[in-house]
């Protein structure tokens, strides 16, 4: 904070699993519950809406069954992201830690189309110069939303986001973008129903 000379009202990470999330995130976490006044927002893929739209709960880590049961926000083990890029964001579970923070109001949690996260990321690497990874552009997405709601309301907000990798090797998906090969893809509620009717019995 000392380098950027101010401090964040809102910071935002891509979300798949939690660790890149987390990574930026809870250092302010802790600030917050030192009272800063923060809010720290996790971007996901509305294909694979792991904390939007998945329940709380002891569930595998995995389809196998190997890994430990935990409780977390889920898709339920058995979910089978869709053959969509999704930006690589498809795990079917959240680290338990980020679910017991978004469970606790901590931490907030939104849904984004792949469509408006390649529109962004297009945007930045034209005013940047940096060509984004497809999953930093789910959190691109949600800082430029930010930004418009800001302007909108007429507001002064500093945003942080993480840019977490660039998208050199990522120039197909770019390309099926500029072709009109993507479209958004919503995950259905009757298949994540389904899955979640899987979920091992905890007592």
């Amino acid at each position: 904070m000392a380098i950027a000379g101010d401090y964040p009202d809102v910071v935002i990470g891509c979300h798949g699993g939690g660790s890149n999330f987390a990574g930026i995130g809870f250092p302010f976490v802790a600030d917050k519950a030192n009272g800063k006044q923060v809010r720290v927002l996790a971007v996901e893929p509305a294909s694979c809406p792991t904390l939007t739209r998945g329940v709380y709960a002891f569930d595998y880590g995995d389809t196998a069954k190997m890994a430990p049961v935990a409780k977390m926000y889920t898709l339920g083990h058995d979910f089978m992201p869709p053959g969509i890029h999704a930006g690589g964001l498809r795990y079917h579970g959240a680290s338990p830690l980020v679910s017991q923070l978004l469970a606790a109001g901590v931490i907030e949690a939104k849904a984004v189309h792949q469509l408006a996260c390649f529109d962004a990321a297009v945007l930045f690497s034209r005013t940047e110069g940096i060509i984004p990874a497809p999953e930093s552009s789910h959190a691109i997405r949600g800082a430029i939303d930010e930004a418009l709601q800001a302007k909108e309301e007429g507001k002064e907000k500093t945003i942080l986001f993480n840019l977490s990798g660039h998208g050199h090797v990522d120039m197909t998906a770019y390309d099926d973008f500029f072709a009109g090969k993507l479209t958004d893809y919503e995950y259905p509620t009757e298949a994540i129903r389904e899955s979640l009717s899987q979920l091992p019995k905890v007592e």
